[in-house]
């Protein structure tokens, strides 16, 4: 470690140890030439480093001082020593301010504005940096690298291009890149734009959770955070879109997931898209907080009017002539009366639950409506709701297609909601292109693969 107070480059005087130590070490140092305070950063080399890796950390260096944003700062000088290993020396602005690894271990707080606003800004950052020629990719994006200045502004900082030369040749660091933060794919030196989107959402999530993304359960390497966070089923969407596993199942660029993240529509990803039949009678209704699905009844139409006419004139008067019949020998006293009424009751059943089935074919109307707390399916015959099923949108696993007393002549399908062990079913008579839709639209939603 160096000792405080000496000078480095004859020119900037080391004052505090800002983090780190051994082969990598971070100060707060003064620029005696212009008596401001600066950050130098020095990267430790191992034995094998030779000239021409020196010049190849050079080039990254310069690429870095050629950096122009005001949300980063300005890289201002880059220089070499020996001490008994050879020290390379990155020295770039100080920004007087507080990372967000600290505002997290003095356990702040961060709300859905918080984190939009710091996803927005490093958003902004990142597009700019990836357009630039060439492109600059970040790597090491992580709450210690990101800094709350004291004018609120958000700065990025501690770029890992540098580092990353010192891996690949043979230098004393592992693979550019914070555990839980960075992507698999750049810890196999394939590192993409996407591969930066990961590790800022990984960030937010941090951020909006309080726990390190290490720390989270994974499913199918998926970070599984949706019942520790109360923001907005949008929030939680995009953040899973950030960091999908693949990076082509991922924003592509910065500037699409901050049009994404701006929009506010909830997102449509992995899913083989059917389109909405244009003959439905389906009416759908979504935004960011709810999603709502009406299916009117189909009414009378050729395929039910056989059914009509023979309810008009042989089943319901026949319906209404046995349950006179019932009701009368029930109010006779005696108890061998109930026995005609049973029988009556008996013969009418079946046909009384025919009867009930076309009616609800024709006549039913079924209302779907989910928000981030839970869901309700609604049938209602002539406006009367005759069945409920409510349940919890959170513990939603599945929305698929299932087979409801189905034949061979008789194909019968419901579409199903399958939460922790239970199933709902919504019936109503549809196409298999309108189910499939609907399937597609309740999951895109909520965001269920």
């Amino acid at each position: 470690m160096l000792a405080v107070g000496r000078v480095l480059g004859d020119r900037y005087r080391v004052e505090r140890l800002l983090g780190g130590g051994g082969v990598r070490e971070t100060w707060l140092a003064v620029d005696l030439e212009s008596d401001r305070l600066v950050v130098v950063k020095l990267l430790g080399f191992g034995a094998a480093v030779g000239w021409e890796n020196v010049k190849l950390f050079e080039r990254e260096a310069l690429v870095l001082k050629q950096l122009n944003h005001p949300q980063i700062p300005r890289y201002r000088d880059y220089f070499c020593f020996s001490d008994r290993v050879l020290w390379f020396v990155l020295v770039e602005d100080y920004v007087p301010g507080c990372s967000f690894a600290q505002l997290l271990a003095q356990g702040r707080k961060f709300s859905e504005p918080d984190v939009e606003n710091v996803a927005i800004s490093v958003l902004q950052i990142l597009i700019y940096l990836h357009e630039l020629s060439p492109p600059v990719l970040h790597r090491d994006l992580k709450p210690s690298n990101l800094i709350l200045g004291d004018d609120d502004s958000v700065y990025l900082v501690d770029f890992g291009a540098v580092q990353d030369r010192v891996a690949v040749s043979g230098g004393t660091f592992t693979v550019v890149g914070t555990y839980g933060y960075a992507p698999m794919e750049q810890f196999s030196g394939r590192a993409v734009f996407a591969s930066d989107l990961y590790a800022l959402g990984t960030t937010l999530i941090h951020l909006v959770t309080g726990i390190s993304p290490a720390d989270l359960p994974q499913k199918d390497l998926r970070l599984q955070f949706r019942d520790l966070v109360s923001v907005s089923p949008f929030l939680v969407q995009w953040l899973e879109y950030l960091t999908e596993p693949a990076p082509e199942r991922r924003p592509q660029t910065a500037r699409q997931a901050l049009d994404l993240l701006q929009a506010k529509q909830p997102i449509e990803r992995g899913l083989a898209k059917t389109f909405k039949p244009s003959d439905t009678r389906i009416r759908l209704k979504k935004s960011i907080d709810e999603l709502n699905i009406f299916i009117p009844a189909i009414g009378i139409n050729i395929s039910n009017i056989p059914f009509l006419l023979i309810s008009t004139v042989f089943i319901t008067p026949f319906l209404a002539v046995g349950a006179i019949f019932g009701i009368g020998f029930l109010l006779r006293p005696g108890l061998l009366s109930i026995i005609p009424a049973v029988l009556i009751g008996a013969v009418l059943a079946p046909f009384v639950v025919l009867w009930f089935r076309h009616l609800e074919s024709s006549f039913s109307s079924t209302q779907i409506c989910l928000d981030k707390d839970e869901f309700i399916i609604l049938s209602k015959l002539f406006g009367f709701i005759y069945r409920q099923q409510q349940g919890c949108s959170q513990e939603i696993q599945d929305v698929f297609l299932e087979a409801m007393n189905e034949t061979i002549e008789q194909p019968n399908k419901a579409l199903a909601i399958e939460t922790g062990g239970k199933k709902y079913f919504v019936s109503p008579p549809l196409t298999d292109v309108e189910r499939r839709w609907l399937i597609q639209e309740i999951k895109s939603w909520l965001n269920v693969e």
